[in-house]
C-alpha cells in the first residue's frame, strides 16, 4: 500500500466515533447508564472539532505548498525574459 498523508481530522473523527460506540456498547450491556442526550452532543461536538482540525491542516499544507512553488515560478519567469 502506498504511503499517504497523515490526516489528523480523520483520525480525530474516527476516535470520537469509536468512543461513542464504546459508550453505547457499555450502555447496552448494562455496565453504564448513559442518557442519550449525553452521547449525541459529544459526538456532534467531536465531529465539529475534527472538521476544524481538518480545515486548519488543509490551510497549513496549502500555505506550505504555495511557499515551495513560489520560488520555482519566479525562476521560470526570469528564464522566459
Amino acid at each position: 500500500m502506498p504511503r499517504h498523508e497523515f490526516q489528523p481530522g480523520r483520525l480525530l473523527a474516527g476516535l470520537i466515533l469509536v468512543a461513542a460506540g464504546v459508550l453505547y456498547l457499555l450502555d447496552a450491556t448494562g455496565e453504564a447508564d448513559l442518557p442519550w442526550f449525553l452521547v449525541i452532543p459529544m459526538t456532534m461536538g467531536g465531529l465539529c472539532l475534527a472538521a476544524l482540525v481538518g480545515i486548519v491542516t488543509y490551510a497549513i499544507r496549502r500555505d506550505r505548498r504555495d511557499r515551495v512553488r513560489a520560488p520555482r515560478d519566479r525562476i521560470s519567469e526570469s528564464n522566459e525574459r
